[in-house]
């Protein structure tokens, strides 16, 4: 399985420019993990933060019982080898091919011979699609190929967590859901824990298990998708539905005369550039089919609805609509408005009956902030 990163107080600044503040959470392990937020809130940061590529000010990441914050030089250099990543560029060798770009951590960080290298090597550009251009330069091939080789090279250590920076970027609408159906594929070949930063909704609502979001300097909310998915914070119902109309402006801050004008402008018939409304859950991209299920994902549902009997009546009636037959007879729920009818307040008995598998998960820890959502934030598997 994954490792689990536990996250406390983390922050961090340049000079006296704060990006992000106490930002907590807990990346379950096993479990697929997405990022959001507006353009310059800070996510890559927070990545390089989790590898120690960037020093934060203060706070915890955790890996393993090894605080990198504070571990020393050999120590995080030995956690590192726990981690692959897919920076946003790729950023790939510009003199090496692509077979020595995916190769270059197996020969930096083991002593295997080149006869296993080149094994696993090819191995994972099939399994990128690149079969065949692997003696290709990365100034030869497209932005979108460099992207799925340095995601090649980010899995030839078999990693037990893996970070994604914007792993779309530069992919079209087909390529993309080939990226999404791969990392959803790996998660569930090898348990691995995967933490994505995007901004493409669509593989928001259906690739990861948990989905938090970082404004205004603070991680807004951090959880599991259906309770995300069904939120009605503003910021975040703002940013899944891409429309104007809410906190977030062009430089981030909106003061509340521009709110006030935006909303004007909508309700005289100004169309503010979203859809129809997507909150809702959705359903989830499966493993395709001959591989094992995932097993992350019966662990976030248990811890859905464990926690069922505290979220808003809303939240808690498109959860239960979101189970299947056979999910509902498992929890002991039913398809109707049964929360509404008890006004959120619903026995935590009466809303999931577990059957008991002899596996008993922490107790959920909870933040004294209105900030971000208790029970998820701290949620562990």
């Amino acid at each position: 399985m994954g490792a689990e990163v536990v996250i406390e107080g983390l922050t961090k600044s340049f000079g006296k420019q704060a990006i992000w503040r106490d930002v907590t959470l807990t990346l379950p392990p096993g479990e697929v993990s997405v990022m959001l937020g507006p353009s310059g809130t800070g996510k890559s940061v927070f990545l390089k933060s989790m590898i120690g590529l960037l020093k934060p000010d203060r706070g915890k990441c955790v890996i393993n019982g090894v605080d990198i914050v504070t571990c020393s030089e050999h120590k995080l250099y030995e956690v590192r080898k726990l981690f692959g990543v897919l920076f946003q560029d790729g950023a790939l060798f510009g003199s090496m091919n692509l077979y020595d770009n995916v190769a270059f951590p197996l020969r930096e960080h083991t002593k295997k011979s080149e006869t296993e290298i080149r094994k696993i090597v090819l191995e994972k550009l099939e399994m990128t699609g690149l079969s065949g251009a692997e003696k290709k330069l990365p100034g030869e091939i497209s932005g979108g190929m460099r992207k799925r080789a340095g995601l090649s090279r980010a899995l030839v250590l078999n990693p037990a967590i893996i970070l994604c920076d914007e792993p779309d970027s530069g992919l079209d609408p087909v390529r993309t859901a080939y990226i999404s159906q791969l990392l959803v594929d790996l998660n569930s070949q090898t348990d691995s824990t995967i933490l994505i930063v995007t901004h493409n909704i669509n593989v928001a609502r259906t690739v990861p298990d948990n989905i938090g979001m970082l404004f205004r300097k603070e991680l807004v909310m951090f959880g599991p998708r259906e309770v995300l998915l069904t939120s009605d914070e503003p910021v975040v119902e703002q940013f899944l539905n891409g429309r104007r109309i809410g906190p977030i402006g062009m430089s981030e801050e909106k003061d509340q005369a521009t709110m006030e004008q935006e909303q004007a402008y909508a309700d005289a018939g100004h169309h503010d550039g979203s859809t129809d409304d997507v909150r809702g859950v959705v359903p989830q991209l499966q493993p395709t089919p001959g591989l094992p299920e995932r097993a992350g994902v019966r662990r976030r549902k248990d811890r859905v609805m464990r926690i069922l009997h505290t979220l808003p009546p809303n939240a808690q009636e498109g959860i239960i609509e979101s189970l299947s037959t056979e999910e509902q007879q498992y929890y002991g729920v039913r398809a109707h408005p049964v929360a509404r009818a008890h006004h959120g307040q619903l026995p935590t008995g009466d809303v999931a009956q577990l059957p008991d598998t002899g596996w008993r998960e922490p107790e959920l820890r909870r933040e004294p902030t209105t900030r971000r959502m208790p029970p998820p934030t701290q949620g562990r598997s």
